[in-house]
């Protein structure tokens, strides 16, 4: 994707999905699919799409939420999944049934023109944090909603509530300096971890009967796989992999038997257990 197709002040996100990022997760498509399945039931079943509805699916990667709106509204509704990242909507293309009733577009959802007032619901499955301006962002996606259309996303909660990816990056710092810290409100995972900010970007983009709720979870990093397979998602995906990025291959090797060993407490049979805290939000375009 060209930098120039999204908004400048998302240059950096557009650039980073369309790199190593977006190629890793593309990759891993089926195990981080089954890595969030709980969490991705829990979007569809509070989005409630029906029959002949039309969606608007923010930030849908490679497309396993965009796939399952499709099945719920049938030939009779629609589904357009966005996303600036091409190698992962190039994965999602890959594996849409030949005959639902969606588009994949390559945009950035900031600028993206939405044909106004034709989607009834807004959906992402942690896609929306990542926006240089999220008021503005939202503002725009919500042009895409018709006058008492509903919105439903989840987006994480605080690192430290969040182990399934902390705890193998604290394995990782034992071998790399850490990473120049991130404020809390910039782009990136924990951009929404404050439930206050979240409802007054979505206030300052116009949504009405804002709910935000906190939702907890153990996920799977194995994805059935045993130990190594909880290993080398924390190398492949997440802060450690960014954290070892420039490391030699013998750090990374050192790094890998921390994050083992880190790891090994919460094997159960082929799984390795982490926690996980959400925030399930929705709200409304208002009717007038």
């Amino acid at each position: 994707m060209n930098e120039s197709v999204g908004d400048t002040g998302n240059a950096d996100q557009v650039a980073y999905w369309n790199g190593p990022a977006g190629r890793r997760w593309a990759q891993r498509q089926s195990t981080q699919d089954a890595i969030l399945a709980p969490v991705t039931e829990l979007l569809i079943a509070h989005a409630d799409p029906k029959q002949g509805e039309h969606i608007v699916d923010i930030g849908c990667g490679c497309g396993a939420t965009t796939i399952e709106f499709a099945k719920r509204v049938g030939k009779t509704g629609g589904v357009l999944g966005v996303d600036i990242s091409e190698q992962m909507l190039a994965r999602a293309r890959e594996r849409a049934p030949h005959d639902a009733a969606l588009e994949f577009v390559l945009a950035d959802a900031t600028v993206y023109p939405f044909k106004a007032g034709a989607a009834d619901l807004l959906a992402s499955r942690f896609g929306v944090m990542f926006f240089a301006e999220p008021a503005r962002s939202f503002a725009n996606m919500r042009t895409a909603l018709r006058p008492g259309g509903r919105m439903t996303f989840i987006c994480w909660r605080t690192p430290k509530e969040n182990p399934w990816m902390m705890l193998p990056l604290q394995a990782a710092y034992e071998h790399v300096p850490k990473m120049p810290p991130v404020g809390p409100e910039d782009p990136g995972p924990f951009a929404f971890a404050s439930a206050s900010r979240v409802e007054q970007i979505l206030r300052d983009a116009g949504f009405a009967d804002i709910r935000i709720a906190p939702h907890d979870f153990s996920l799977d990093v194995a994805a059935g796989g045993g130990l190594e397979a909880g290993v080398r998602m924390a190398l492949e995906i997440g802060p450690a992999n960014r954290a070892l990025e420039d490391a030699t291959p013998e750090v990374k090797a050192a790094a890998a038997a921390s994050i083992r060993e880190a790891l090994a407490p919460h094997a159960k049979g082929t799984g390795v257990w982490l926690d996980a805290s959400i925030w399930l939000v929705t709200a409304t375009s208002p009717l007038s």
